[in-house]
């Protein structure tokens, strides 16, 4: 049932596309969820990952700089160190590391870390998406690659999967899922973002069995075709697909597919308050 003042919705992948796709949901959800890939194994992230045995922070601090309401705050979350031992370390990868070491699981550490940047936790939570570190597996057409920043620059991808194959999901992501009005997928890296985070088994296997409308936003670049074909491939069934108007390509898609303005002017990247408009269409009541 929708939330008073607006729908349950559960965001899926990482990166600036979900980034760009929460400050558009959080203009009209009662409640927003963010679901955040944790397999990035490089920059900061991976320092950190390999230092602390930890899901990789860097989606999710990106997220929470996104939806602050304290902005200087989130300026300093978002600083990188330029010299010495922390040389390229954003600050805001520290402070959630910082918070796992001292104990917290690193939802915990989101939820304590959105108070200090205005976020409103009775609307909005930002959860990582397995409770511990993965690396991403991608089955590709020259064999098998390991690893998110290898899976980014090899060509031929096929699938992605897991290692762990199977890793722990939070209880209260797969809680979302279950009472979401709306499921958003995406924009952003199709392989290591959306499927890096919709096809952890225990998260596709909840998406499958939800109630919720499940929405692909693509890529501006992407085929829908093919977007369609690699989620099914992987257990998701989209019901409906979000695509930049006149991109939409002529080959049949057996989903509904929502053609509109989304792009900024200068066509490079989603705009979230065109985006906000077509993700809100089927909640308006005006």
């Amino acid at each position: 049932m929708t939330s008073v003042g607006g729908p349950r919705v559960v965001a899926i992948g990482g990166g600036h596309g979900l980034a760009m796709s929460l400050r558009a949901i959080e203009s009209y959800a009662g409640h927003l969820t963010a679901v955040v890939a944790t397999g990035d194994d490089g920059g900061s992230s991976g320092r950190l990952r390999a230092d602390l045995d930890m899901p990789a922070p860097g989606d999710l601090r990106r997220c929470l700089s996104a939806l602050a309401t304290e902005e200087t705050v989130a300026q300093g979350f978002e600083h990188r160190f330029r010299s010495g031992p922390l040389s390229g370390h954003a600050v805001g990868n520290l402070v959630l590391a910082g918070l796992v070491d001292a104990g917290h699981d690193l939802g915990r550490a989101a939820d304590l870390v959105s108070g200090w940047l205005g976020i409103d936790p009775a609307r909005v939570r930002i959860l990582p998406a397995t409770g511990v570190a993965v690396d991403l597996v991608a089955t590709t057409s020259e064999g098998t690659v390991r690893g998110q920043v290898a899976v980014e620059e090899v060509g031929g991808v096929q699938s992605i999967g897991f290692d762990p194959p199977d890793p722990p999901v939070p209880a209260e992501v797969l809680e979302a899922i279950g009472s979401a009005d709306q499921i958003v997928l995406g924009p952003g890296s199709f392989f290591t973002s959306v499927l890096g985070v919709a096809a952890v088994p225990a998260i596709a296997s909840a998406i499958d069995a939800a109630a919720a409308t499940v929405t692909l936003v693509a890529n501006l670049d992407a085929d829908v075709g093919v977007l369609v074909g690699r989620l099914r491939a992987h257990g998701i069934d989209p019901d409906v697909v979000v695509v930049q108007a006149g991109a939409a390509g002529e080959g049949h898609v057996d989903v509904a597919v929502v053609e509109a303005d989304v792009v900024r002017p200068h066509g490079l990247a989603h705009d979230p308050a065109l985006l906000a408009t077509v993700l809100a269409t089927p909640f308006s009541t005006s």
